[in-house]
């Protein structure tokens, strides 16, 4: 994996900012400006600050869980909220792929896996998808995440917003990697046979997972359908994070940052606060706030609220 001064620079190729911004300061004269010391302490990872947040987060799930099992009354309400939980473990999924919420690699990756799992996102494509989409964050033909393009109609949103597109693509993913059959230009050739061995755990285990479900009806409860809820909350949470960007190069453009409750940040891992994860990837979620402070007046696409972002986006489609 890179280090973290490589992670700290991105875009080079991509467009360059002064040709939209004009003489206002981009992400890369910013990140340059910052002192050695102050990005060295900003990049300091703790397995304290990690496993405190973990345990919170899967604590919440456990609980969830639990009452879900145990059928409690009102159980049924729980089911969304247990799926907002598990889903949105997708932000810790993403943050492993930088090395970031543990100081610890060997847990980094443990849990990379273990939330890939949960979600249908291998861990290890997800890695190289993902470091891609920062290289080329929202520059058309070269971010794998604008491949299909945003929703551009209500009824495009809608069907997105489902969460019904993600499972199918993942679904395919899964399968085509186990079977030797995924190509990508951000994939490395020496990397496809670790994602194929790691496809085929999955299956594995998700076949297991079928088979309990001739004995025991609980992981349909308490993991599968609260993960089909809750998806769509996730998928609304996702467009804020570049949906009708810019698509130029500078973080400070072509990514929002969105302001939010602190029960938002806790369940997003810090990610909202996503234009400052982006111009220094390698800042570990609990240090995001701090250096918000530094950033904020820098700032040129945010959002107040998720709903705020929402009917915005909606009001500019038909």
């Amino acid at each position: 994996m890179p280090g973290a001064t490589a992670e700290f620079a991105s875009n080079s190729d991509a467009v360059s900012a002064s040709e939209t911004a004009g003489a206002r300061v981009d992400h890369k004269a910013w990140l340059a400006a910052l002192p050695a010391e102050v990005k060295a302490g900003l990049a300091a990872r703790s397995d304290a600050a990690g496993l405190r947040h973990l345990a919170g987060h899967l604590g919440l799930i456990l609980a969830c869980g639990a009452a879900i099992a145990a059928a409690v009354p009102g159980w049924w309400v729980l089911l969304p909220v247990q799926g907002v939980l598990i889903v949105f473990l997708f932000t810790l999924e993403h943050e492993a792929t930088h090395q970031t919420p543990f100081a610890r690699v060997r847990v980094n990756e443990a849990v990379g896996h273990l939330c890939g799992f949960l979600l249908l996102l291998p861990f290890l494509w997800f890695r190289y998808f993902h470091l891609a989409h920062h290289r080329w964050t929202n520059i058309e033909g070269k971010d794998p995440e604008l491949e299909g393009g945003k929703p551009e109609t209500r009824a495009a949103w809608l069907w997105h917003v489902s969460g019904l597109p993600y499972w199918g693509a993942e679904a395919r993913l899964v399968v085509g990697l186990a079977l030797g059959r995924v190509r990508a230009g951000y994939l490395p050739e020496g990397a496809l046979p670790r994602m194929q061995r790691e496809a085929r755990w999955m299956l594995a285990g998700y076949g297991l997972v079928a088979l309990s479900l001739m004995w025991s009806d609980v992981l349909l409860w308490v993991w599968l359908l609260p993960v089909l809820i809750g998806q769509p909350a996730l998928r609304l949470y996702l467009l804020a994070e570049h949906g009708d960007c810019p698509k130029v190069a500078d973080m400070f453009l072509n990514t929002r940052t969105t302001f939010t409750n602190r029960v938002m940040r806790f369940l997003a891992w810090n990610m909202p606060y996503h234009v400052e994860h982006h111009v220094a990837p390698m800042v570990p979620f609990h240090r995001l706030p701090e250096l918000h402070l530094r950033m904020r007046d820098h700032l040129a696409v945010t959002a107040e609220g998720y709903v705020a972002f929402t009917r915005d986006y909606l009001a500019r489609r038909k």
